[in-house]
């Protein structure tokens, strides 16, 4: 029988709706609410990426967690039924995020498996440099049908505490960290292609999402186009403190990429206004595809949101030294290191480019960089 009695929450003056906090306010499977994490030093050593999700109308709580080190990726993923009584606890199985002062301090975490002291374990304390930024309103349509709609915030930080690894402890000093935290409705894997995939097909995707931490500044890019160039997402945004953030107009990038692939090596990405352009650099530094280990489409091993049982987790690794199909036509996080009005800085720019792509020359999904 269900248990339709109030939840902790509902104490609290949080109520968007006239319903218990245990529902959210839409009946679409499709509706989800989650995190990623990044923590990277800068030389481009290791790179740390986590990661929790509720998907309230599925009953799936999901949590992840990816280490590049080397051409190895040391993965973890939890998945388990969704507790209504205390949304609060951000922990699956041995993952965990604790929240210590809301939109400041964080302590993210990893218990070692009982039978497999030397994997991946962690606990690291992110800390808030610069004040959290909202990306722009997501939207996206397949044909007359609202497949995505998302209410997304950016911030940058630093990171403190330790990693340990095949009997290998590495300590996080100073390290970068930056953020995301984004809710509302995402495509999930389970349903069928049906009319609007069959008569609305993806031509093209190109994707760009940057944000960089300075000493003194912290700067955020985000940029989505169809494949005849036609911008759907857009914004380039620089946050100072003490000063009103500025909009840098409308960022441009040239991609040099790996050649027979779609790998970035560099980047220029143009910013500002006529009166005062600016070019950001971008050096990357290393990479790890959120296909392997973190459940991004088109991942074949595991996916966000997807009932796995309860209490089910999964440890592995990953050869990046050789080439993983799938990595090609999903998004890709790549530690970077980046210079901006000689300014060095430390960050994450993602990227992901599949099918056709007009502005750069790509014609279909088996084009590459000559």
């Amino acid at each position: 029988m269900p248990d339709d009695r109030p939840v902790p929450l509902d104490e609290y003056p949080v109520h968007q709706v006239p319903l218990s906090m245990k529902y959210v306010a839409t009946g679409d499977r499709n509706a989800y609410d989650r995190c990623i994490f990044h923590v990277l030093d800068h030389e481009g050593q290791a790179l740390l990426i986590l990661g929790l999700g509720v998907y309230p109308n599925l009953g799936v709580i999901d949590a992840y967690a990816t280490l590049r080190l080397g051409d190895t990726l040391h993965a973890v993923r939890a998945s388990d039924a969704l507790r209504d009584d205390d949304r609060t606890d951000l922990g699956v199985g041995p993952l965990r995020i604790l929240v210590e002062r809301p939109l400041r301090d964080f302590v993210v975490s990893c218990e070692a498996a009982p039978d497999d002291p030397d994997g991946l374990s962690y606990e690291i304390t992110w800390t808030a440099d610069f004040p959290a930024l909202w990306e722009p309103h997501h939207l996206q349509r397949r044909g007359g049908r609202l497949t995505l709609e998302g209410r997304r915030f950016v911030q940058a930080g630093h990171c403190d505490g330790w990693i340990r690894v095949g009997g290998r402890e590495i300590r996080v000093q100073g390290w970068t960290g930056t953020r995301d935290r984004s809710w509302g409705v995402r495509p999930v894997p389970g349903e069928q292609g049906g009319r609007f995939a069959e008569e609305q097909p993806t031509e093209g995707f190109h994707w760009i999402w940057c944000p960089v931490r300075f000493e003194d500044r912290f700067l955020m890019v985000i940029v989505q186009e169809d494949a005849d160039g036609h911008r759907s997402l857009n914004d380039a945004t620089l946050v100072r403190p003490g000063h009103r953030d500025r909009q840098l107009g409308w960022p441009q990038a040239e991609i040099t990429y790996h050649p027979g692939t779609r790998r970035p090596e560099h980047a220029l990405v143009h910013l500002g206004d006529v009166r005062k352009p600016m070019e950001l650099e971008v050096e990357v530094l290393t990479s790890s595809p959120l296909a392997l280990g973190a459940g991004y489409p088109p991942a074949d091993d595991w996916q966000h949101g997807t009932w796995q049982g309860r209490d089910w987790t999964d440890r592995r690794t990953y050869d990046l030294s050789r080439e993983h199909p799938l990595a090609a036509f999903g998004v890709t996080d790549h530690a970077a290191r980046f210079r901006l009005d000689g300014r060095v800085g430390h960050g994450i720019f993602e990227h992901g480019s599949f099918g056709r792509h007009d502005p750069s020359g790509f014609t279909g999904f088996d084009s590459v960089a000559p």
